[in-house]
């Protein structure tokens, strides 16, 4: 079975590619979905959390308090650092279970933003990286994400890899660029990988 993962800045439309593969019945791990249900359910990774941010990282419920965490890390490149070298070694270790309950299947499917930086790319046989032009994403982030600001937008993409890296990286690149369609990219990766993994 191959281990494929998908990853893109913000704003190349990382999900919907990833919805495509669904479609033609490839099982996808949400990265960003799951990490968040680990720091919920993974008693170990609560304890780490615990001991770096303190008794506020979970409100009196027990719920996590992403609002609070997003305080603390937002802006804090280092404490930024150390939340995620806490919750990716985990979310990783998930990854492998999930996996492996789909063992049945040519390949499986990873979507993480941070594929390279978190060096998850390190568990997939290749990666595809979506690329989109910077002001397709910003016109597209403004729509969606109508609390943020173009400044703001501009931060959290200046704060990522670059675009121009992932593609470097990546053993595979879908253009989202408004040019090309999307489905005959998709299609033809679909195939390959099933030939591969089958």
């Amino acid at each position: 079975m191959l281990k494929i993962g998908i990853t893109g800045g913000i704003g190349v439309g990382k999900s919907i590619v990833s919805r495509l593969f669904a479609v033609l019945g490839a099982p996808v791990y949400d990265a960003d979905s799951r990490a968040k249900w680990v720091m919920h359910h993974n008693k170990a990774l609560r304890q780490e959390l615990l001991q770096a941010f303190g008794p506020e990282t979970f409100t009196e419920a027990g719920e996590l308090d992403r609002g609070y965490l997003a305080g603390v890390v937002f802006n804090n490149p280092q404490r930024l650092e150390q939340l995620n070298s806490l919750v990716h070694p985990h979310v990783g270790k998930d990854f492998e279970v999930w996996a492996a309950s789909h063992a049945g299947k040519p390949y499986v499917l990873k979507e993480a933003a941070l594929m390279f930086e978190s060096e998850s790319w390190r568990q997939m046989d290749e990666v595809i990286a979506v690329y989109s032009p910077l002001e397709l994403r910003i016109k597209r982030l403004l729509k969606r994400d109508t609390h943020r600001t173009e400044a703001d937008i501009r931060a959290i993409i200046g704060r990522q890899l670059s675009e121009e890296e992932k593609m470097r990286r990546a053993q595979h690149i879908i253009y989202n660029d408004d040019k090309q369609l999307i489905i005959p990219q998709v299609l033809a990766l679909h195939e390959q990988f099933a030939k591969a993994g089958a």
